[in-house]
C-alpha cells in the first residue's frame, strides 16, 4: 500500500495555476484533492473549476418568509386580540400593517443571511489551516493531496507548466 503525501506547489501568478489545475486534472486528481491558497480572492471560474453550491439564497428566503409570518402576526393578530377601538377608525389599518409586514420580512432575511454567511463558510472553523509564507507575498499555492507513487509525475507535469517550486508540505512554526 502506498503512502498519501501533501504537495505544495507555488506558482507566481493566476494564470499558471489555473494551468496546473487543468494538468492535475488530466493526471487524474480529482478538484476535492487540491486546496487553492492565495491571499487574493480568487473565485472558481478563474481556476477552471465548477462552481462551489451556495445555500445562502435559500436560507436568506426562508427567513423572509419567518419574518413575514411573525410580522402578520404582529400586525394582524395583535390588533384582533387587543381591540382598541379610537374614534371611528379600522382596528386594522393597512398602511401600518404594511410597513410592520415589510419591516419585520426584511429583518428576517437580513439575520437569516448573515447566520447563512457563517454556515456556509463553516465559520468557526477549529481545525488547523495550511499557512505559505509566500502567499503573503501575492504568490498562489496549491496543496494537492496525492498518493506517494503519483509524487514524482506530479512534480514534473507541476514544473513544466509554470510552477516556481514543488516541494513536500511541512507543518512550519508560525
Amino acid at each position: 500500500m502506498t503512502d498519501k503525501k501533501m504537495l505544495l506547489a507555488i506558482f507566481p501568478d493566476v494564470n499558471p495555476a489555473a494551468v496546473g489545475i487543468k494538468t492535475l486534472r488530466e493526471l487524474g486528481i480529482q478538484d476535492d484533492h487540491v486546496d487553492v491558497i492565495s491571499g487574493l480572492p480568487i473565485t472558481e471560474a478563474m481556476m477552471g473549476r465548477k462552481k462551489h453550491p451556495s445555500h445562502v439564497p435559500t436560507i436568506a428566503f426562508g427567513g423572509a418568509v419567518v419574518g413575514f409570518v411573525l410580522g402578520g402576526l404582529l400586525a394582524f393578530w395583535t390588533p384582533i386580540s387587543y381591540p382598541i377601538n379610537v374614534g371611528g377608525q379600522p382596528i386594522i389599518s393597512g398602511p401600518p400593517s404594511v410597513v410592520v409586514l415589510f419591516e419585520l420580512t426584511m429583518l428576517g432575511m437580513l439575520l437569516s443571511t448573515f447566520v447563512g454567511v457563517f454556515l456556509d463558510s463553516k465559520f468557526p472553523n477549529y481545525e488547523p489551516k495550511e499557512y505559505v509564507t509566500e502567499v503573503s507575498d501575492g504568490k498562489i499555492a496549491l496543496l494537492i493531496d496525492c498518493l506517494g507513487d503519483d509524487e514524482d509525475k506530479i512534480i514534473s507535469a507541476l514544473t513544466n507548466v509554470g510552477a516556481e517550486s514543488v516541494r513536500q508540505a511541512e507543518a512550519h512554526q508560525l
